[in-house]
């Protein structure tokens, strides 16, 4: 038997001490966590399961089946704030965690849990973390993508992978989003979401504009949906497509999350929303330059992955912020006609299925 005797064989239902998942904070790794949540309740169905979260991230744990709730404590990424680990220790001491799943492979994300005397403390060794670490495991490269990585933690030491991970899910109620169509005026009609920001540049598909330009001439309503990091492209987007877009980027997540539940349709670079608009059930259309669809695509699946043809670009998926080869052709070279063309079959689809 491994001496880690709570985190191997089979679970123990009588087991009711909660869980803490510690998760990266980027909007769309943050959703795929909710795969983590899923293992978990599958062996220990019994025991609550808590996520860390920002104030960024905190409006996605209230649509996240299978969590208790949320401890929202936000600590800076280029310091280590000894006193802010310290306040975050006492609170998780206070909540009597049993397991602390840290996901993050560095130092820092250790240090509260152990701080806080969680018997155990499961992660990769990363950043040497010996002692802040009391349940290790090992052979992380051998792991190939982000999501094989965070569940395996979730599994049995040891475990073999399952063919298919539980994929993430958001539910949000049909009265939620009514109301967030009320108060922002908008019909009940389907519209198509647009998401055109992205973490790098690299990712940024370069025709959004013309898209919903092309869009409002088929009859089709646009939303642009963002942070305030997309303000500017979304005024670029609406001068383009004229009163038929609206400009429904906020400060807010919960705004983004309630948009993509809307949509008839989303489409998205490589982002946080893309993997939001998935995880809801949105028909979802994923355009990848840079990044690997295999490695970074939803697990819920898309409605259609738009990526550039290989053999026209050696160099793609190069996973790099800055195109130094070809001027950024793996995402210029994918017309707006070919996009627009590709969001009225899903649609036509999702109608269908709706009708059926």
């Amino acid at each position: 038997m491994n001496k880690d005797s709570q985190l191997s064989g089979d679970a123990d239902r009588s087991d009711t001490r909660p869980i803490l998942i510690i998760p990266y904070m980027w909007i769309g790794d943050f959703v795929r966590n909710h795969t983590v949540v899923w293992v978990l309740k599958e062996r220990w169905p019994n025991r609550p399961v808590d996520l860390l979260t920002t104030s960024l991230c905190a409006p996605l744990v209230d649509y996240m089946p299978g969590v208790r709730q949320g401890i929202v404590w936000d600590l800076p990424r280029s310091r280590l704030a000894v006193g802010r680990q310290f306040g975050l220790a006492k609170l998780l001491r206070e909540r009597n965690y049993g397991t602390a799943l840290v996901l993050p492979r560095t130092w820092k994300a250790a240090i509260a849990p152990a701080l806080a005397g969680i018997p155990e403390r499961v992660g990769f060794v990363g950043e040497f973390r010996f002692g802040l670490i009391n349940r290790w495991r090992w052979g992380e490269k051998r792991l190939p993508r982000f999501i094989d990585k965070n569940a395996a933690l979730a599994q049995p030491d040891g475990a073999p992978l399952p063919p298919e991970w539980p994929v993430p899910q958001l539910r949000v109620p049909a009265e939620e989003i009514a109301r967030w169509r009320q108060a922002n005026g908008l019909s009940a009609g389907a519209a198509v979401a647009l998401a055109p920001g992205s973490v790098g540049v690299s990712k940024r598909w370069t025709y959004y504009p013309e898209a919903a330009r092309l869009l409002v001439e088929r009859g089709l309503e646009v939303w642009v949906v963002g942070g305030p990091a997309e303000k500017g492209l979304a005024q670029e987007i609406v001068a383009a497509g004229g009163p038929g877009v609206r400009d429904l980027t906020g400060n807010d997540l919960r705004n983004g999350v309630l948009a993509m539940a809307a949509a008839g349709v989303a489409i998205s670079n490589d982002s946080g929303l893309m993997h939001i608009a998935a995880a809801l059930g949105t028909p979802t259309m994923g355009i990848f330059g840079p990044t690997s669809p295999y490695l970074w695509a939803p697990l819920n699946g898309l409605a259609a992955t738009v990526v550039q043809d290989k053999s026209v670009l050696s160099c793609q998926p190069c996973q790099s912020t800055i195109c130094r080869m070809n001027d950024h052709r793996c995402m210029r070279d994918i017309a707006a006609s070919e996009v627009v063309a590709i969001a009225q079959r899903v649609l036509s689809e999702a109608g269908a299925r709706v009708e059926t």
